[in-house]
């Protein structure tokens, strides 16, 4: 795999500016991200069973990273607009660690990766999971947002080592 030595969205003069892409094939690209929010145990049992007043948190939590996803390019300077073809986001309740992962896979036809859009609709997820619960339990914890997996264009495939 080519690792690159210098940063792209920097031109010779070290000003930011976004990376030209029209001279990429389009390919099918795909990006798979995940994190996690650590919550006490009572803030668990409440969203698992659904009573929180606000409506069904993770529910609500997933249409917020869907619709994050879509607009990353509004929110990351330097992102480029993509025409997302897939956007999955899947929550996996961990009991034993009080905590609920959060996963989301984004994928394009396009010149360039999906990668942003699955980390932005994670944070988005572990973030609306936060807000919504935030008046009982203000002391959770995101962590481990990262990209585990990315394929498509010149780079092709891409896994994270230690998941």
């Amino acid at each position: 795999m080519n690792k690159k030595t210098t940063l792209t969205h920097f031109n010779e003069h070290g000003e930011a500016h976004m990376v030209d892409v029209s001279g990429k094939p389009i390919s099918q690209r795909s990006a798979v991200a995940e994190g996690t929010i650590v919550m006490n145990a009572d803030t668990l049992l409440m969203v698992r069973q659904g009573g929180h007043k606000k409506g069904d948190v993770l529910a609500i939590a997933r249409v917020a990273a869907i619709m994050a996803a879509k607009k990353t390019a509004e929110i990351v300077p330097l992102c480029h607009p993509l025409m997302l073809t897939k956007i999955t986001v899947d929550f996996e309740v961990i009991e034993t660690e009080t905590s609920i992962r959060c996963r989301a896979l984004a994928a394009t036809l396009e010149r360039t990766g999906v990668e942003m859009e699955a980390l932005f609709a994670v944070q988005t997820a572990l973030l609306t999971i936060y807000d919504m619960c935030k008046a009982v339990d203000r002391g959770m914890e995101i962590t481990g947002v990262r990209l585990l997996h990315k394929s498509g264009g010149q780079s092709g495939e891409w896994n994270r080592e230690d998941t």
